[in-house]
């Protein structure tokens, strides 16, 4: 995957790409805060996020990562590991990208951008 940020186009970021799973809470020249929220069976379309990130989880759900080609990037059942409400997770800017909740629960992040 293309990690150069810079060059992901504007119309793929998550709000403007995935805008039913994506919601801006906030947003100032050091950081943008957003909720996602992904239900039991539904697919994002693919976006970008352009940022590294700390995420919140409020409540979690498997998922599947696929890149821009629909090729698995990443299977959380796979991690080998449960994540708990009000878990932090760090990532890194993700490039084009699509999730998939392949679990019962909504998958309901809060990230905190940090902008550069």
């Amino acid at each position: 995957m293309d990690i150069q940020p810079e060059k992901w186009p504007d119309e793929l970021d998550a709000l403007i790409a995935a805008p039913q799973h994506h919601s801006l809470l906030l947003e100032n020249e050091f950081v943008r805060v957003l909720d996602t929220c992904i239900p039991p069976g539904e697919m994002t379309a693919v976006h970008t996020h352009r940022f590294a990130a700390s995420h919140i989880v409020i409540s979690w759900s498997d998922f599947i990562r696929y890149d821009a080609q629909g090729n698995v990037l990443l299977d959380s059942r796979s991690l080998g590991k449960t994540i708990v409400p009000h878990a932090a997770l760090w990532s890194e800017p993700l490039g084009p990208h699509a999730l998939k909740n392949a679990g019962s629960n909504n998958l309901h992040i809060i990230s905190v951008e940090i902008k550069k």
